[in-house]
């Protein structure tokens, strides 16, 4: 049994994820006894629901079934959104998270913007924009009580 390749299975994925208006963000493939596991992680603007994971995964697995990325051993296909966690190291990944508290560059603030150049934070009630030169990868903060003002709850 040949094992399945990372790098094909990502070559094959990636113009029909991009085609479906996808982004194919990592795939990782894992032995898992006689059969590989094959994850693949998507996004795209404005989040992905479950009907957006249940299109992509139609797309993903018609993709590796109808072609020879995957060769002839049996997988699992997984398909998933980023977690929380994932590094923001890409100009869409900080778009994705405008809004959302993030830690980068010793710094932590509220994302206002980003866009192609860089991104501007409210760290401590001032501006600041700093471009992505001068980042390394951003992290978003895990907020457990936040309402939609900003301010939590005050009650």
């Amino acid at each position: 049994m040949v094992a399945v390749s990372r790098d094909r299975v990502r070559s094959t994925l990636a113009p029909v994820v991009a085609a479906a208006g996808f982004d194919l963000e990592d795939v990782t493939v894992t032995a898992a006894g006689r059969r590989s596991v094959i994850r693949v992680v998507v996004d795209r603007d404005g989040g992905l629901d479950l009907d957006a994971v249940a299109e992509i995964s139609r797309v993903v697995s018609d993709a590796l079934d109808n072609g020879d990325a995957a060769g002839t051993a049996p997988y699992t296909l997984e398909v998933t959104s980023p977690g929380v966690d994932r590094p923001l190291t890409e100009p869409r990944h900080w778009r994705r998270a405008a809004g959302r508290l993030v830690s980068v560059s010793g710094l932590t603030g509220r994302l206002l913007s980003a866009d192609d150049a860089g991104v501007t934070l409210d760290v401590a009630g001032t501006a600041r924009t700093l471009g992505y030169d001068e980042l390394g990868p951003g992290h978003v903060q895990v907020e457990f009580d936040r309402s939609p003002t900003g301010q939590g709850d005050r009650r």
